[in-house]
């Protein structure tokens, strides 16, 4: 017995808004119906013993432990910039907007 009937797949293909034919109606129907009886199978398997998991290994997180360590100053991150304005990069203004500082 088919587990969806065409009347089901035109609802369906109705809901997603998509255009079928009749044969294709036909033809998705079957698809569909051999889909969810492999769901249908999953279904029946007898899992009460088996702990719910999100991986099938588990997972261990690599980090590295945080190492305080000498940074550039403002300056030393700005010498390299075009141009510099209050310890900031400054670039040229791209939008016509003017904005309140």
């Amino acid at each position: 017995m088919a587990a969806i009937s065409r009347e089901e797949v035109a609802h369906l293909a109705r809901l997603s808004r998509l255009a079928v034919t009749e044969e294709e109606l036909d033809t998705l129907a079957g698809q569909l119906d051999v889909i969810l009886q492999a769901v249908a199978q999953v279904g029946e398997v007898t899992a009460a013993d088996i702990p719910p998991t999100s991986h099938s290994v588990p997972l261990t997180n690599v980090l590295r432990d945080d190492v305080v360590a000498s940074c550039l100053t403002p300056e030393e991150a700005l010498s390299g910039a075009p141009d510099a304005a209050e310890q900031r990069f400054r670039v040229p203004r791209i939008l016509d907007e003017d904005v309140a500082s």
